[in-house]
């Protein structure tokens, strides 16, 4: 009996929007990226024109991603090979 009860207040601890995180986002910029998002999930802004791809289209877009994997990943990156930060002085 007892542990039924604690089972039941810790429930209802855990189950309290104190310890969640606040919703809604956290900056304005966020704020207009879930906007749009929004928008483009119910499809208010989507073109009312069909956008479609040939065979063709779709053959060499396929094609372009098939090349993508003959290049090897290397183990490591060099650090110097990114280029460098030129100097403000």
């Amino acid at each position: 009996m007892n542990t039924k009860r604690l089972l039941i207040v810790c429930m209802a601890c855990l189950s309290t929007s104190a310890w969640a995180i606040e919703p809604g986002p956290s900056s304005q910029e966020q704020k207009g990226t879930e906007q749009w998002m929004q928008l483009q999930i119910r499809g208010v802004v989507a073109s009312p024109k069909l956008q479609t791809a040939s065979a063709t289209e779709r053959d060499l877009a396929m094609q372009r991603w098939l090349n993508s994997f003959s290049y090897p990943i290397p183990i490591f990156f060099e650090q110097k090979s990114s280029g460098e930060i030129p100097s403000t002085n």
